[in-house]
C-alpha cells in the first residue's frame, strides 16, 4: 500500500470512503482518471477497489490526509458527520473540497457545511440517482447543491461517475431534489405491485400484465423496476431498509417545512411491513412479498 501523504501526490489525489452497491463502480470510474485512496468497513471491498489501482487507507481520518478531494458515499447521516467531520475534517486543509454523495439530511448538510467553512474547506452535496448498471458505467445523474464556484471546481470529478449532472442550488438543495425524486418512486412502487397483486387475484396472467402495462399509460421507473424483479423472484439491489431510511428523511422534511405529506408517511408504514416481515435486507421491490402473502398469490409468470 502507498502511504506517501507529501503535499504533491495529496494535492492530485482522490478520496473515497463508502463502497457500497453504488460506491464501488464509483470509486472505481474515480481511479480511472485519478490517484485514488479509498475506505470501507468491508475488508474485502477495499480489496475490491486494491485490486483496480486504488490504495487502501485504514479509515476516514487517514483518507483526509491522504488526499485534497474527498468524497463521502455512507448510507446514513450519523455516517456521514462521523466520515466529514470526524474523519476528513482532521487532516483537511485549507482549500481542500468535500463532496458528500450520499442520501442524508439536508439540515446536517448545512450544518457540517458550516463547520467546514470555518476552515476554508469546500463542500458540496452531491447525491446521485441510477439503477441497474449505471454506477459502472458511470451514467448516474447527480443534483448538486453549493455555490457555483465550487460547484464547478468539482466538474472533473463528478465526470467521472456521472453523465447527467444539475446544480440545482445552495448547499442542501442537491439532497431536497434527491428526495423528491426518491419520495414519486418509493410511494409509485407501492401502487404497482398492490395493482399487480390484484390483478393475480383476479385471475390475470403477471407476466402478460408486465407486457400490456410495458405499453399502456402504468407504466413507470417504478413499474420497471418492481415487476420485472417479481416475476424473476430477483429481489437483489438497493435494500428496503435503505429506502425506508429515505423516506425518514423526507417525512422529517415535509414536518419541518410543514407540508401535508400522506402517501410517503402511508408508503413508509407498508415498507415497515415488510422489514418486520425480514425483508429489510432485500431490494425495496420484495415488498410484493407482503401483499402475496396477504392476497394467497405470487406473481411469477404462469407456464
Amino acid at each position: 500500500m502507498n502511504t506517501n501523504t507529501n503535499s504533491s501526490a495529496r494535492k492530485d489525489t482522490v478520496g473515497f470512503v463508502g463502497l457500497g452497491m453504488m460506491g464501488a463502480p464509483m470509486a472505481a470510474n474515480v481511479a480511472k482518471t485519478y490517484p485514488t485512496v479509498v475506505y470501507d468497513i468491508d475488508a474485502a471491498k477495499n480489496q475490491l477497489l486494491a485490486d483496480q489501482g486504488a490504495q487502501v487507507a485504514t479509515g476516514a481520518v487517514d483518507v483526509g490526509a491522504r488526499a485534497s478531494t474527498m468524497i463521502s458515499m455512507v448510507d446514513t447521516t450519523a455516517q456521514a458527520e462521523d466520515v466529514i467531520i470526524g474523519g476528513f475534517l482532521q487532516h483537511a486543509q485549507a482549500g481542500d473540497l468535500i463532496i458528500s454523495m450520499g442520501t442524508i439530511d439536508p439540515l446536517a448538510v448545512r450544518r457540517m457545511h458550516a463547520q467546514l467553512a470555518e476552515k476554508g474547506v469546500d463542500f458540496i452535496d452531491a447525491p446521485v440517482s441510477g439503477m441497474g448498471d449505471a454506477p459502472a458505467r458511470a451514467d448516474l445523474k447527480t443534483f448538486v447543491g453549493g455555490d457555483a464556484a465550487t460547484v464547478e471546481r468539482a466538474m472533473p470529478v463528478l465526470r467521472t461517475m456521472a453523465s447527467n449532472i444539475t446544480h440545482v442550488g445552495d448547499i442542501g438543495q442537491g439532497i431536497v431534489m434527491k428526495l423528491v425524486n426518491n419520495m414519486m418512486v418509493q410511494a409509485n412502487r407501492i401502487i404497482v405491485v398492490e395493482a399487480l397483486v390484484m390483478g393475480a387475484k383476479a385471475g390475470l396472467d403477471p407476466q402478460m400484465m408486465y407486457d400490456v402495462i410495458t405499453k399502456a399509460s402504468g407504466n413507470s421507473a417504478a413499474f420497471q423496476h418492481a415487476a420485472p424483479r417479481a416475476l424473476k423472484r430477483d429481489f437483489k439491489g438497493i435494500r428496503m431498509d435503505i429506502t425506508f431510511k429515505d423516506l425518514e428523511l423526507e417525512t422529517q422534511l415535509a414536518k419541518a417545512l410543514q407540508v401535508p405529506c400522506f402517501m410517503a408517511n402511508v408508503a413508509q408504514q407498508v415498507y415497515q411491513m415488510g422489514r418486520a416481515s425480514g425483508f429489510g435486507s432485500e431490494d425495496t421491490s420484495a415488498i410484493v412479498k407482503v401483499y402475496e402473502q396477504f392476497a394467497g398469490v405470487t406473481l411469477e409468470a404462469r407456464g
